[in-house]
């Protein structure tokens, strides 16, 4: 059996895997995104959709009684 040190000495710099033959995660939890269309004066100020959903979230932690408190 080979020790750690040993198995320092056998690793490559590098590794190219191939990921086409790739499978789903099977147990991943399945997420379908959801699309919002903005205006385009909204738009102009949220440039993706991490800017959206920050602003989002900071609302909705600003509400009484949000569900989202209870989900974070």
């Amino acid at each position: 059996m080979k020790n750690i040190e040993d198995t320092k000495h056998d690793m490559l710099p590098e590794y190219n895997f191939d990921y086409s033959k790739a499978k789903i995660n099977r147990f991943a939890i399945k997420q379908t995104p959801v699309t919002v269309t903005l205006d385009a004066d909204i738009a102009e100020v949220f440039k993706d959709s991490e800017a959206v959903n920050k602003a989002l979230r900071a609302i909705l932690l600003a509400l009484p009684n949000s569900q989202f408190h209870k989900k974070t």
